[in-house]
């Protein structure tokens, strides 16, 4: 089994590559284009910008140094509308090692540490094997409607966790 590493906090070229990753996976499966990859560079980027990390996480999957995965809380709207979980993505290499399970783990732990009451997050329809770590961490499907939030009509759905 491929061994990985679980780092707290940015690292030279995570911007990159996690927006590599997603652009690379949801092209591939989803055919999503240059609007996707473009939100996720700018937001991303926007993010790290802002980072705080008494109110943010960032966690980095990592292979022999080179990123494989992420997973973010974006703590800036905690108090009002909960806490932001954000591009959480594995590779392709660490599917069915426990990295997506480790890192959404961390990142809810950050939340409980945090005292922030409610953790969301934006998905769609069809991320199976996302959906089923969600779910095993505590989140529950909220509502789900038709959007074009990624550049694509997708039947986007919105998941709560009440950090208990």
């Amino acid at each position: 089994m491929l061994e990985f590493k679980i780092e707290n906090g940015y690292r030279p070229g995570s911007i990159g590559r996690i927006v590599e990753l997603h652009g690379t996976f949801y092209h591939d499966h989803w055919k999503f284009g240059l609007y996707f990859e473009a939100k996720v560079a700018t937001e991303l980027s926007q993010f790290l910008q802002r980072y705080d990390k008494n109110r943010d996480g960032i966690w980095i999957a990592t292979v022999d140094g080179r990123v494989e995965g992420s997973i973010v809380i974006d703590g800036m709207h905690a108090e009002n509308e909960g806490a932001h979980l954000r591009w959480f993505i594995i590779s392709e290499a660490l599917k069915g090692t426990g990295a997506g399970r480790k890192l959404i783990n961390r990142a809810m732990d950050f939340c409980k540490s945090k005292g922030y009451k409610k953790t969301y997050l934006w998905t769609f329809e069809g991320l199976d094997a996302a959906r089923h770590l969600y779910e095993n961490a505590g989140f529950e499907l909220i509502r789900q409607q038709s959007g074009v939030q990624w550049g694509a009509t997708v039947n986007e759905q919105y998941f709560e966790s009440g950090n208990e």
